[in-house]
């Protein structure tokens, strides 16, 4: 059996690291993914730009299938601004799963300004939009998935009840497939 999948996505200051680092406390075997990091390896100058962003995706759709298929459970912090991207995933993982951190541009935009630990996020992303970066929800679309298997919405709801749901959808999710093998 192969690793499971999670790809937490959602605009940039939804709250995707911290629900991937709320996951990992009680799902210490989980890896995560993170697309900062991810690009500061592959494009340490990034540029942003479309074919860009198709490379660094699908590098780290691959990166999760491989980790996967050794059977590693796989969190991806990503936002994954198009839907291609995260259909490509679910096509070539078996086991993957979408969890959808559903916050206005406002709310995320109000907790980008003022993010504590910028070691691993671009600082000022949404300032960075006003001079014509490509920034998701701002200067090029963000695509909401059409049927994750969770939605959360970070603004009306506190860190630890979002990370309650996702250890709930994890714990049913790995329950039902391991009874399933039975």
């Amino acid at each position: 059996m192969s690793g499971l999948v999670i790809w937490i996505t959602g605009l940039p200051g939804s709250g995707k690291s911290t629900l991937s680092d709320g996951i990992k406390k009680s799902y210490p075997d989980f890896v995560i993914l993170r697309m900062d990091e991810l690009r500061r390896f592959i494009t340490p100058q990034p540029s942003y730009s479309e074919d860009e962003r198709e490379m660094v995706y699908r590098a780290i759709v691959y990166t999760a299938k491989m980790l996967s298929d050794f059977n590693h459970n796989v969190i991806i912090d990503a936002t994954a601004n198009r839907r291609r991207w995260r259909d490509f995933a679910r096509q070539n993982i078996s086991r993957f799963a979408e969890i959808y951190l559903k916050c206005s541009l406002e709310i995320s935009r109000e907790r980008e300004k003022y993010r504590k630990d910028t070691r691993l996020a671009p600082k000022d992303i949404y300032e960075k939009a006003l001079k014509g970066a490509p920034v998701p929800g701002v200067s090029v679309p963000y695509e909401e998935p059409i049927y994750p298997e969770l939605i959360i919405e970070t603004e009306n709801i506190s860190i630890t009840e979002s990370v309650e749901m996702c250890l709930d959808f994890i714990s049913k999710k790995l329950v039902n497939e391991k009874n399933l093998l039975h």
